[in-house]
């Protein structure tokens, strides 16, 4: 699927829930980066995101520390690189950020934290020091 397609897919909700797992998280952040700036980004995809579990049966599941952690994440390994890099070689190069079993939230938040209830509704800082990838 083209990027702009998968964009309005997405946003429209009409991409099959059961195919929008973490990767498709990362790379719709990855396109919006591209084309927005990030604090626009992150109200955007906030708000998308949220529309699309809505849409999907699981209004509950979206969680605002996780998401906006990731787009900072985001944002900050393409900081690094040339912004003509593909989504491939993005992908390739940050591979960690595709972990979502052994997830790099886990080197900046305690459990406990990203578990709780105020962390799920509003963003909440790092409590752990991250190492900051090269």
């Amino acid at each position: 699927m083209e990027d702009q397609e998968f964009i309005d897919r997405f946003e429209a909700c009409t991409l099959p829930a059961e195919n929008f797992h973490h990767a498709q998280h990362v790379r719709v952040v990855w396109l919006y980066l591209h084309r927005y700036p990030l604090l626009e980004t992150v109200v955007r995809f906030s708000e998308s995101l949220k529309r699309f579990a809505t849409a999907n049966g699981k209004p509950n599941l979206y969680h605002e520390t996780i998401t906006w952690a990731y787009v900072f994440l985001i944002h900050e390994r393409m900081t690094r690189t040339d912004q003509d890099h593909s989504w491939e070689d993005f992908a390739v190069e940050n591979a960690d950020l595709f972990d979502w079993k052994n997830s790099i939230l886990k080197t900046y938040y305690s459990d406990e934290t990203l578990r709780s209830e105020r962390a799920r509704r509003s963003f909440v800082f790092p409590d752990r020091v991250g190492q900051v990838k090269d």
